[in-house]
């Protein structure tokens, strides 16, 4: 599904990644662990095509990521950020913006299907009548994570979306994508609610390693 093989990533002479190889197979759960600056967010902007490998490469779907392949993982995959900008409309708004979008046309975004996920991260439906603005971080997290949702796309790029949430709602975060037997998901985060969580792997960016 997603494969770095022996990736070097250089930013002016400061080696971040050094010979990282990681294989991760469809529908699998994977969380990345090491400290900040340990390269874990630069492996989701070569993953989209935005960052090159000094040297290495990387597979999706068994094909070698270039300028003409990345636009298929552009198409399977989301990510989502901490730093949310989701602009001045309501939640209503943004998400009746996107459900138009031509490359969204074939999708459905039901009221019920809305709500569910509304239910599913502990939101009132009356959020989506608030001003995005004026929600808090964690609601506009769960509002982009909710959009995302809608989109059905199979792969998740998840960068610490759980950062402005408290402990109850950080479980329902992790609780909801490990027990998603669809969808495969690499996330970065601090949070130990990812690490503990049974059906998701942990992988150490660092020592370039998995985690018992």
């Amino acid at each position: 599904m997603i494969k770095f093989e022996k990736i070097h990533l250089i930013f002016g002479r400061v080696p971040v990644i050094e010979d990282l190889s990681l294989n991760i197979k469809a529908k699998e759960k994977v969380v990345l662990f090491g400290r900040s600056g340990s390269g874990k967010s630069s492996l989701f902007s070569m993953l989209l095509g935005f960052v090159k490998p000094d040297k290495g490469r990387i597979l999706f779907n068994g094909k070698v990521l270039d300028d003409e392949t990345v636009w298929q993982v552009r198409r399977e995959a989301v990510y989502v950020d901490q730093d949310i900008s989701l602009g001045n409309t309501t939640a209503s708004e943004l998400i009746d913006s996107v459900s138009k979008l031509k490359a969204n046309s074939h999708l459905v975004f039901s009221k019920d299907k809305i709500h569910g996920l509304l239910e599913d991260f502990g939101l009132s439906p009356s959020v989506l009548d608030k001003h995005l603005p004026t929600l808090s971080g964690g609601e506009r997290q769960r509002i982009a994570i909710i959009i995302t949702l809608l989109l059905e796309r199979k792969v998740f790029l998840l960068d610490e979306v759980t950062s402005s949430l408290d402990e109850h709602l950080k479980k329902k975060v992790v609780d909801y994508f490990a027990n998603r037997d669809d969808i495969t998901c690499l996330i970065s985060s601090h949070d130990p609610q990812w690490y503990n969580n049974d059906s998701i792997k942990v992988f150490n960016v660092e020592e370039k390693r998995w985690e018992q």
